[in-house]
């Protein structure tokens, strides 16, 4: 229901700021307001953990004044409040918004690497959620090729390994399976899928219970 309720809020947030506002029902109260205003309320519904009433502001900012410089810091800031109060698809929202608005940017590393790190987070249900993952390992192994160097390159490292050890092992789960409905050619399949892996069942080391919970 959470994250239906996120859903929802991405997609007004979206629709509002495509059409430069939002319906009178959703609106905040005021308008005609100077940008330091928006901004400085802005921080405060983030100081006082009111983000539905912050990004109503953010709105408002943005539709108000478009060109002013305090829409990038309010972007930054409502994406890591988000990702603070563990709202990762909304923190991700935020994150794409930087990057759509200011791309080519000084800081294109370090924000690419946190939406990267909110997607990770928003990982839930191993076996539901596997859409989420593979675009993860896609973003993480585009942005080593991007920025091989980087200082978060390390850290990218780590979630694709954590990322593909599950896979491996949700792969192996789904052939053992298979194995035991006598169904030996779809088990085939889905370990030979696990050979593109440079990762192999001795190198995983088994908790005793819980292996997708103890990796996210």
């Amino acid at each position: 229901m959470k994250t239906r309720q996120i859903w929802l809020h991405i997609v007004f947030l979206a629709t509002a700021l495509v059409f430069g506002g939002c319906s009178s029902k959703n609106k905040v109260e005021e308008y005609g307001k100077s940008a330091e205003y928006w901004y400085q309320k802005i921080g405060d519904s983030i100081a006082k953990n009111s983000l539905d009433k912050a990004d109503k502001y953010f709105v408002s900012l943005k539709s108000e004044h478009p060109r002013s410089p305090m829409i990038e810091t309010s972007t930054i800031m409502l994406a890591h409040a988000h990702m603070d109060k563990e709202e990762y698809l909304l923190a991700g929202y935020f994150f794409d918004e930087y990057i759509k608005r200011y791309g080519g940017f000084s800081m294109a590393e370090y924000v690419e690497f946190m939406k990267i790190k909110a997607s990770f987070l928003g990982i839930k249900k191993y076996y539901r959620d596997q859409k989420l993952i593979i675009d993860t390992i896609v973003k993480g192994e585009n942005y080593l090729l991007t920025y091989p160097n980087s200082q978060y390159a390390p850290l990218v490292d780590n979630m694709l390994i954590r990322l593909k050890m599950g896979q491996y092992l949700l792969n192996e789960n789904i052939a053992s399976l298979y194995d035991r409905t006598g169904k030996e050619e779809a088990a085939r399949i889905y370990r030979e899928k696990n050979n593109a892996y440079p990762i192999k069942m001795e190198d995983i080391g088994m908790p005793k219970q819980g292996f997708f919970d103890f990796m996210f």
